[in-house]
């Protein structure tokens, strides 16, 4: 069993100021969680965002296996009782993983997705549907609607624009009723609606969370 443990401040920030930069409009959503959740979710985020860079940051296939095979290691050592690797990221991470007893495996899982990416396309439903899953566990979220529908919009998060993109967005729909403490990770759907202006997407949100519609 895995001794909890507690990130710096510093990584904390260092955290929230990537996922701001990167993925702002998923970072505006998580804003609706309280803590210690938020900082769970920005700390997915963080870690997703860090994969998906694999492709741009080397073309070359063996370079980025081996990046991916480094997050794996820190994976390991995050899930595990000693001290994990100095990276603000994977410290974050870490105490994730331990304060809610995340699944390695569905970390594990993100990492293979992307490694297939390396010579082909994103499998968007392992990823989107491995995601979810970690940020259910994180918001304490287990019951089947919601986890549906959390699966189905973090797939349709990763699909460009399209039929496929909006059958999955209507489907998330479907499943009722949902916990509303799972709210911070559905929002994001309504952002997939549309295309908002940067001004609007704060008010969609704050608009969305007070009705409880996403």
């Amino acid at each position: 069993m895995a001794i909890a443990y507690s990130a710096s401040e510093a990584a904390h920030r260092y955290v929230l100021d990537e996922v701001r930069a990167a993925d702002r409009d998923r970072f505006l959503a998580t804003l609706f969680a309280p803590e210690p959740q938020r900082r769970g979710l920005m700390a997915l985020l963080a870690f997703d965002h860090e994969l998906s860079r694999t492709r741009t940051v080397t073309r070359e296939p063996m370079l980025a296996r081996i990046r991916l095979e480094w997050w794996r290691e820190a994976v390991a050592e995050a899930a595990g009782e000693g001290r994990p690797r100095a990276q603000p990221i994977v410290e974050s991470l870490s105490e994730t993983v331990r304060r809610h007893a995340l699944s390695q495996q569905r970390m594990v899982d993100l990492i293979d997705a992307r490694e297939e990416e390396i010579d082909g396309a994103l499998d968007v439903v392992s990823a989107g549907h491995s995601l979810a899953d970690l940020q259910l566990a994180v918001l304490g979220v287990t019951d089947q609607p919601t986890r549906q529908a959390a699966r189905a919009i973090g797939a349709a998060w990763l699909m460009g624009e399209g039929p496929e993109r909006t059958a999955l967005l209507a489907e998330a729909r479907t499943h009722r009723p949902v916990d509303p403490a799972a709210l911070p990770i559905l929002l994001p759907a309504r952002l997939l609606d549309r295309r908002w202006p940067a001004w609007q997407k704060p008010l969609v949100l704050w608009w969305s969370a007070r009705r409880g519609r996403y």
